[in-house]
């Protein structure tokens, strides 16, 4: 696995290094290491979007966060990247995928970077698919991912009919100019609130993709981990 640096200016201190896995053929993942020793980390999908928004935790005041994103698929086909995300439809893809992030990306981390924080410092995030993917690996990993932060998820997976136990806290943000989204996200919310799980979700005026989700980044890290 070879590793470079990407620059970002000014604008963040934190470093981002950029290493390319076999996954898949060749799957990127990069890393923002914040100014100060990481004392939480955030692993998240859709990395290529996730990883670039180090500066906004930086200029939050919130604890020292790392932030891990594995790039999604390069495939055009935008069902190749919900394969992966949502358990729902192909369980062969999902798995691969899951093993891949939940395994060796975590391995390098600590072997890489020394970082492997309990699960009270450690959450999973993702955007519209990568939501989904963020519910299930939070559902399937809560030793691992202590809080989920899930930014208009769609709606392929949708909640189970029972809930499995333990639940790691999680946070849903979605638009109200998303009304398809903002019902999946609100979906989610209640079957969490009916498990007794820790839930926060906000509604905020926007669109899909608009900068409402990263303008969340910040607030979802200091409610998961502290300011």
């Amino acid at each position: 696995m070879g590793a470079h640096e990407v620059a970002h200016g000014g604008r963040v201190s934190g470093e981002v290094v950029v290493e390319e896995f076999s996954y898949d053929g060749g799957r990127q993942v990069a890393v923002y290491m914040p100014p100060d020793p990481p004392e939480a980390v955030v692993f998240a999908g859709d990395g290529q979007l996730i990883s670039q928004w180090g500066g906004l935790l930086e200029a939050a005041d919130v604890p020292p966060t790392m932030i891990v994103g594995a790039y999604r698929t390069d495939d055009p086909d935008e069902m190749a990247r919900i394969r992966e995300y949502s358990p729902s439809f192909d369980e062969e893809k999902f798995a691969a995928h899951e093993k891949f992030f939940v395994e060796e990306v975590r391995d390098r981390v600590r072997s890489r970077f020394g970082v492997a924080l309990p699960a009270e410092r450690t959450a999973v995030c993702g955007v519209s698919a990568s939501g989904e993917l963020s519910l299930a690996l939070g559902l399937r990993h809560p030793e691992i991912y202590g809080s989920v932060f899930c930014a208009s998820p769609g709606g392929g997976y949708q909640p189970p009919a029972e809930l499995p136990r333990p639940l790691p806290r999680t946070y849903l943000v979605a638009g109200t100019q998303e009304p398809w989204f903002l019902a999946n996200a609100t979906r989610w919310a209640d079957a969490l609130r009916d498990a007794e799980a820790d839930v926060v979700i906000t509604e905020r005026d926007g669109n899909h993709g608009d900068p409402f989700w990263q303008e969340e980044f910040p607030l979802m890290v200091a409610w998961a981990f502290g300011r």
